[in-house]
Formats: C-alpha cells, sequence, structure tokens
C-alpha cells in the first residue's frame, strides 16, 4: 500500500482517538477538581476524601500492567479502550447519588475504566504514529487531550456558578454528552481501523525488541530512569496546598493556576513532539532539568516565583505525556507494546504516588526547602542515570545493528 494512504488513514486514526481523549477528559477532568467537596457535601469526611482519591488514582495505575498483558495476550486492544472509556459514563451518574459511599464507588469505578483503557489506546496510537513520527503522533493526541482538560472544569464551574449547590447535579448530568461522544467516536474509530497494527511498518517495530519478543533492555533502562524522574515531580495537589498556605494568591486563583499549566501542557506537548522525532530519546534528558526547575520555582513564597513554577510544571507534564509515550513505543516491539505501556504506567504511577507521600511527608516537616532539596537531588540522580545507563545511546545502537 502507498506510504501517502498508510499516512492519512494514520493521521484519521490519531485525530479520532484524539477527539475520543478530549471528550473523556471534559467528563473526568471536569469531575476531578469537585469530588472533594461533593464527597464532604454527602457527608464523607476528609480522611475519606483522602483515600477515595488516592484508591481512584492507585488502581488506575496498578492495574495497567495486567490490562496491557491481556490486550497483547487476546489481541483486544479495541475492545478494552471501549470498555475503558464506556467506564467514564460512571461520572454522569454521581447526579443521581444521595450517599458518599456509592458516589466512592463510581469514582473509583472509572478510575479502573482509565487503568483498562490506557495501556492499549497508547498501543493503537503507537501503530498510528509509527507512520507520522511518534513524537508527532503523541503531541497531537496529547494537545487535543489538553483541550478537553480545560473545557471541562469550565463547564462545572459555569453550572455551579448558574445554580449554586444544585449545580453539582446540572454538572454531573450535563457530562452525560462528552462521554456518551467519546464512545462513539471510538466505535467510529474501531470500525475505520479494525487492524491499526497494519500501520505499522515490520521493520520499525523490529527496533529494540528483545529476544523471544521480550521486552529489551533498553526499555528496562528507560523504565528505571523515568521511575527516579517521576520520584521528583510533585503532584499538583501538594503544589495547589503549598500556593494556599502562603497566601499570597486568593483560593479562587488556584484552579486557574492549574488551567494555566494545562494550557503549558497542550503547546509544550506539540514542540516536545517535534523535538523527539527530530533528535530522539536525548531529548528526554530535559524532563530531570525542567522538574528539578518546577519545583524550586513553585515551592518559594512569591506569586511571580509560583507562576513560573506553574508554567513549567505544565511544560514537564507535556513532555511526559508525549516524549515518554512515543519513547515506550519506540523502545517496543509490537506483539508486547499492550504490555510494556502497561509496565511503563504501572511503574510510572506507583513511583508518582511513592514520590507524592516523600514529598508531602517533608513538606510536613521541613516546609518548602525539604521538598526542594528532595526533588532537585531526585531529578540529579535521574539524569545521571540516563547518561550511566545509556538509554539514548543503548537505543541508537540497536537500530544502527538492524539496519545493517
Amino acid at each position: 500500500m502507498e506510504t501517502s494512504v498508510l499516512r492519512r488513514r494514520a493521521y484519521r486514526l490519531i485525530l479520532l482517538l484524539g477527539l475520543v481523549s478530549l471528550f473523556g477528559d471534559i467528563t473526568y477532568e471536569g469531575v476531578r477538581g469537585v469530588t472533594g467537596p461533593y464527597l464532604a457535601l454527602l457527608g464523607a469526611s476528609a480522611t475519606v476524601v483522602g483515600l477515595v482519591a488516592g484508591l481512584g488514582e492507585f488502581l488506575g495505575y496498578a492495574f495497567r500492567t495486567v490490562a496491557g498483558y491481556i490486550a497483547d495476550r487476546f489481541r483486544s486492544y479495541w475492545l478494552l479502550t471501549v470498555v475503558g472509556y464506556a467506564l467514564v459514563g460512571a461520572l454522569p451518574l454521581l447526579a443521581f447519588t444521595r450517599r458518599w459511599e456509592l458516589a466512592a464507588a463510581l469514582i473509583v469505578l472509572e478510575r479502573l475504566g482509565k487503568a483498562l483503557r490506557t495501556p492499549s489506546r497508547d498501543a493503537i496510537v503507537s501503530h498510528a504514529a509509527s507512520q507520522v513520527g511518534r513524537g508527532k503522533g503523541f503531541a497531537i493526541h496529547e494537545a487535543l487531550d489538553q483541550v478537553g482538560a480545560l473545557i471541562g472544569p469550565l463547564l462545572f464551574a459555569a453550572a455551579l456558578t448558574i445554580d449554586g449547590v444544585a449545580g453539582y447535579r446540572l454538572g454531573f448530568a450535563l457530562l452525560t454528552i462528552p462521554a456518551t461522544a467519546a464512545v462513539l467516536t471510538l466505535l467510529l474509530a474501531w470500525r475505520q481501523e479494525p487492524t491499526p497494527e497494519h500501520l505499522e511498518e515490520p521493520g520499525r517495530w523490529r527496533t529494540s525488541r528483545g529476544q523471544d519478543g521480550r521486552l529489551s533492555g533498553a526499555f528496562w533502562r528507560y523504565t528505571v530512569f523515568s521511575a527516579l524522574a517521576t520520584l521528583g515531580f510533585a503532584p499538583f495537589a501538594l503544589l495547589a496546598y503549598h500556593v494556599d498556605q502562603t497566601k499570597v494568591v486568593q483560593p479562587a486563583v488556584i484552579p486557574l493556576l492549574y488551567a494555566l499549566a494545562m494550557g503549558i501542557d497542550g503547546v509544550i506537548a506539540l514542540l516536545a513532539g517535534w523535538m523527539y522525532d527530530r533528535y530522539g530519546l536525548v531529548t528526554l534528558a530535559a524532563v530531570p532539568v525542567c522538574t528539578a526547575l518546577a519545583v524550586t520555582a513553585a515551592f518559594q513564597v512569591s506569586a511571580l516565583s509560583i507562576v513560573a513554577g506553574v508554567v513549567l510544571w505544565g511544560a514537564v507534564m507535556g513532555m511526559v505525556e508525549t516524549t515518554m509515550r512515543a519513547a515506550v513505543g519506540e523502545l517496543s516491539g509490537a506483539e508486547t507494546r499492550g504490555l510494556a505501556f502497561g509496565i511503563f504506567n504501572t511503574i510510572f504511577g506507583l513511583s508518582w504516588l511513592s514520590g507524592g507521600i516523600l514529598l508531602g511527608g517533608l513538606y510536613q516537616q521541613y516546609q518548602q526547602g525539604g521538598v526542594i532539596v528532595a526533588a532537585v537531588f531526585l531529578e540529579v540522580l535521574a539524569l545521571v542515570a540516563f547518561f550511566v545507563l545509556g538509554v539514548a545511546r543503548a537505543h541508537r545502537l540497536d537500530r544502527q545493528k538492524l539496519a545493517k
């Protein structure tokens, strides 16, 4: 088949999956900012709110390895993606809940859906992106994703402004529209491209494949680097807590800071994707550098430094969601792509959870100074690991051998 035809099909698939993520993000990012207050409104304690949020995020990452293995074993990428996005429909049902226990169950259920869909969806995107450049493919997907991340909170804020407390139920009900649109768009993508692995040129996916279809050493070295870099990446919740404690801005400004970070994320994603396609895995060295700068700036006590830190935090997210995901596709074979994304996302999530606990404990004990010192140390360690383990070099040599 002509390359131009394959590229058109690849772009179409990436755009359709980007729209699916856009609609999905409108739904669950719209809910994410209000789950705490809504659970409290239903009678949940602060401990319960923290437990529900932590459990949901943990399950959303922990089960990705299992989901990726199942997708590879049964070649069920589309089915798991559809089931995962269908579970986003649990969130509009919050409009009918009267007990916090049921609301908590629906929130956790959606996170389980994310665990099911993410490895398979990323595997499908990586197949299509092999035709247009993996950095570019994931950048386009991430940019559309972030549009949804901006619209969702704004939609819910409008509902709360219009109808006060009752606006929660109005907001949840409105989310039925994007949740339904996500599933319908996904079904359209499945119908148009039922075998996305056929978009990938065989010579490309053999790159960095281990013996007998196993994950390569380069993939594991890259995962170690990513885990170290993620440990020092402070979650936005901790950053927001610090901003609230400093009192340098009004509480209402904090959600706007998150929106700013999401906007920066989308813009940087496009630039990071282009850089990755042009210069390869070496561009990932920018992640620990920018992370250390982001934490150092964000955990200051001046408004200007905090805004600069938020901008850098959004830039790191843009790189993480594009180049880091693109690298997984580059470092794994087509027959193990789902498992590779599953393992990577599980380790990424556990590292972020562990890092959040570590940095949160240090903040409580030593204030922002402890967070900055720990984050900078971990990012320097990650940068050293990147070059000592030779992530970019090992992959480059692997590709040169296969080219001969």
